[in-house]
């Protein structure tokens, strides 16, 4: 019954909210009408009102006092909050850090109780995850989606269930229904990457791109946004995007897809776009293989994206040019985010982590992206000592 009032409680809250905005004002409001709601319940049932009040306000009684422990003490069971994260798989470095991130944030030792579920990239298994955590009657859902739609009518299970949805990294298209997302701007990645891009170009006298992209996986916000961007650049440019084909974010699969480019375009493209380092790392493989020479000073200009540790150290080894982050550790945030609802406060819809384009030539300071000047970060030891 505590876990049913606290629930009715945080979606009477949170439906406010939505009417009222982003404003702190909408859900003071939405949290007077709740306890106003309350005790015109316990009022009824005092004074003897109609049977069918009277009946919910003896069940209900204490309602108050329940919600105000939850909030002070944590979860439903007396203190430890149950969280469950319906991760997207384990296919790269980037995915193996978000998971080590939600896992250390969300430790038994810092009172939560994590269930965790690798949805290994099926994301028909995914859905099922997140209704197993509905009839778990976690306290807080986690999901990084696998593809972008499909979602409503399981976000819809989760609110009628009272159990807030927090979304980390990609995102979802086709439903509002959940709290916050917390992550990266893809698209923002993928303008940055052209706009380094053309600067470079025109610092080194290179007058002409020809461009193979290898895309992430099929469906995915990070592989559609940063298309998108970079493909932006590019047509404003009059660059030539040789041919875009998916490598599923891994590193097999960038080194397949290369090794078809290479059969197909040798000779024909001068830079390659991977949408994650593992991808870079099995596209170099390729280009190595067939005695292909990329990197920095080189005949083939390699971008990627992620900045990862291994990623990084290819940075600076010059075999990988440039290196736009996306940062994993979300975890921290969305705890934050946690807390706010812990203590009847609407989070942010939006929450952007912060993140840092890497280079490995100090002969460009600066790029400028949707018209703000952002900085380019050469990379050092230092610098990967720190990086996740």
């Amino acid at each position: 019954m505590k876990r049913k009032i606290v629930s009715v409680l945080m979606c009477a809250t949170m439906t406010a909210a939505l009417f009222a905005g982003c404003g702190g004002g909408g859900d003071t409001q939405a949290s007077g009408d709740a306890a106003k709601t309350d005790d015109a319940a316990n009022d009824a049932a005092d004074d003897g009102a109609s049977e069918a009040a009277g009946d919910d306000a003896a069940a209900d009684d204490g309602a108050s006092e329940a919600a105000g422990d939850d909030a002070a003490a944590g979860g439903s069971d007396g203190g430890t909050i149950t969280i469950g994260f319906a991760q997207v798989g384990h296919e790269s470095d980037w995915r193996t850090a978000s998971t080590k991130s939600c896992q250390d944030v969300f430790s038994a030792e810092n009172g939560y109780d994590l269930q965790f579920v690798d949805c290994d990239n099926d994301s028909a298994a995914q859905i099922e995850a997140v209704r197993g955590f509905i009839q778990q009657a976690v306290d807080y859902i986690i999901i990084d989606p696998i593809v972008s739609t499909g979602w409503d009518t399981v976000l819809t299970e989760c609110e009628d269930a009272g159990i807030p949805v927090i979304i980390i990294d990609r995102t979802i298209d086709d439903s509002d229904k959940y709290v916050s997302w917390v992550g990266s701007n893809f698209k923002t990645e993928g303008l940055a990457a052209g706009e380094w891009l053309k600067a470079y170009a025109e610092n080194k006298g290179i007058s002409e791109i020809n461009a193979l992209v290898i895309e992430g996986s099929t469906g995915a916000s990070a592989t559609i946004g940063r298309t998108e961007g970079f493909k932006e650049i590019a047509d404003a440019n009059g660059w030539t995007i040789v041919d875009s084909q998916s490598g599923d974010f891994t590193e097999a699969g960038g080194q397949e897809v290369m090794e078809s480019y290479i059969k197909s375009y040798e000779g024909k493209f001068n830079v390659v776009i991977c949408q994650n380092d593992n991808e870079a790392f099995g596209a170099m493989t390729a280009m190595k293989n067939a005695g292909i020479e990329y990197g920095v000073g080189k005949d083939v200009i390699l971008v990627s994206f992620d900045a990862c540790t291994a990623g990084l150290e290819k940075v600076m080894s010059g075999d990988i040019n440039a290196d736009f982050e996306c940062n994993p550790l979300a975890a921290p945030d969305v705890e934050k985010v946690i807390k706010q609802l812990q203590a009847g406060e609407t989070p942010e819809k939006e929450v952007y982590m912060t993140e840092h384009w890497y280079v490995n030539e100090d002969v460009l300071s600066s790029i400028t992206v949707n018209g703000e000047e952002q900085a380019l970060t050469v990379v050092t030891q230092e610098i990967i000592d720190a990086q996740y």
